[in-house]
């Protein structure tokens, strides 16, 4: 990977590219440091890692949510929106025809997301303002002096958002990879100080120091946990790196057919299907979707029968980690659907002559496909739900607060292996082949 970023560094267009990319991340960093007026956020930072979405919005947005800085809000809005836009593609027809309508109708599309995106966007900064001004952090709370905070700070979390939606297009235009990924994965690599510095206190809890108190009893849970964790990471992302060059291959066989003196097809190909197709956007779709119940638990501090049945959702639960597999798998056959139709497939290939060896043209060849699509979609689901989860499980067993590991570990590899192979691409398509031997 560092091989093909240094050759990819020799080639003109594509440093301008990096350095476009490096240079929207810099933006990035700098606007998640730099702090809403009339906010103290201190008080907010109580709050993250209880279990709700502020401490998904954190590890998103690098530290930027629990500082009440301007991209607080990071890409969250964006990615709520595209859950929205493509779930309503396949259940409204005017969508579905729209996204079939080709460049047009995906600009049309992209459109539409950004307008859902704002109004996500504002209701979030609203309902952080509350709960902001819920934990004493506004300086001022009342008369014109509070309307005026209450506007500012709702139009900065709004603005930072649409800013960074903004920030991600351009990514996708004028530099390499997938915009909305790179600026996530940005914010999660900024918290490796800090996940450093967790694993230094966990290794002093572990043999007994404490800085204020000189008999602390040494917790061996911490000891055996940390190298647990160290292996786990290092077979996770080898097992990442697998999968995702993984694929199943269909055999298809194009009969020969003679068009005056030429004679075409007669060539046998293949149908490449990769395991792991959609990437990490069933994790973070998944992270973002159940962790709502508990940023409405926290919001509106709910207690009583209703706040026991939020706090299911609370990743500290084994109820989390079932109904966090769940939708993973959900999403991961929903991503599927969207990217391959068997019918068309089979459609396509009799069209053309082709048959998959042993399998009639249209129907049979359309289930094949689909019984092929439906079990790799499945081994690559339990994958992402596995590492996903174990941390959970590893996390509740040992105290530790790594349960979140899981879903950072995957976004960070997977951005990085999408990210270099699109520089591949680049470079294949310019002939330069020999850079990547």
């Amino acid at each position: 990977m560092l091989t093909t970023f240094r050759n990819a560094w020799k080639i003109e267009e594509l440093r301008k590219k990096l350095l476009f990319t490096l240079f929207v991340i810099v933006i990035f960093r700098f606007g998640s440091a730099i702090t809403v007026p009339f906010l103290d956020p201190s008080a907010i930072k109580s709050l993250i890692g209880d279990g709700s979405l502020l401490g998904y919005f954190d590890m998103l947005t690098g530290g930027g949510f629990s500082s009440s800085t301007l991209f607080a809000l990071s890409v969250t809005p964006y990615i709520n929106a595209s859950i929205i836009i493509q779930l309503l593609t396949v259940a409204i027809p005017a969508l579905e025809r729209m996204a079939k309508e080709g460049e047009e109708g995906r600009r049309k599309i992209t459109r539409i997301t950004r307008y859902v995106g704002c109004g996500i966007a504002l209701a979030l900064s609203i309902a952080y303002y509350f709960l902001l001004r819920s934990q004493g952090s506004l300086s001022y709370t009342t008369g014109f002096s509070g309307v005026f905070s209450a506007i500012v700070i709702v139009l900065s979390f709004t603005a930072g958002s649409m800013l960074i939606m903004w920030l991600g297009e351009q990514i996708d235009t004028k530099g390499i990879g997938n915009g909305i990924s790179i600026l996530i994965f940005a914010g999660i690599v900024s918290r490796f100080g800090s996940v450093l510095s967790a694993a230094k206190d966990y290794f002093l809890l572990g043999i007994g120091y404490s800085a204020t108190n000189a008999d602390a009893t040494p917790q061996a849970q911490y000891l055996i946990g940390l190298p647990i964790i160290l292996i786990f990471a290092l077979v996770s992302v080898a097992f990442i790196v697998i999968l995702s060059a993984a694929e199943r291959r269909i055999p298809v066989q194009y009969a020969k057919r003679v068009v005056g003196r030429k004679q075409y097809g007669g060539q046998s190909t293949h149908i490449p299907i990769k395991v792991n197709m959609s990437g990490v956007m069933p994790i973070i779709f998944a992270s973002a979707l159940i962790s709502i119940p508990g940023t409405i638990r926290s919001l509106f501090n709910i207690t009583g029968f209703w706040g026991n049945v939020l706090g299911i959702f609370n990743y500290n639960a084994w109820g989390y980690a079932v109904i966090y597999t769940l939708l993973i798998i959900a999403f991961n056959f929903f991503y599927v659907a969207i990217q391959y139709n068997p019918i068309e497939i089979a459609n396509n290939l009799r069209k053309n002559n082709g048959a998959v060896p042993g399998i009639r043209p249209g129907k049979p060849t359309s289930d094949f496909i689909n019984k092929i699509l439906s079990k790799i979609t499945l081994i690559g689901a339990v994958f992402l739900a596995v590492v996903a989860i174990l941390p959970i499980i590893i996390g509740n067993l040992t105290g530790m607060n790594i349960q979140l590991g899981g879903t950072s570990l995957l976004i960070v590899v997977g951005v990085a292996l999408d990210t270099s192979r699109q520089l591949e691409s680049y470079m294949l398509m310019r002939h330069h082949k020999g850079f990547l031997e």
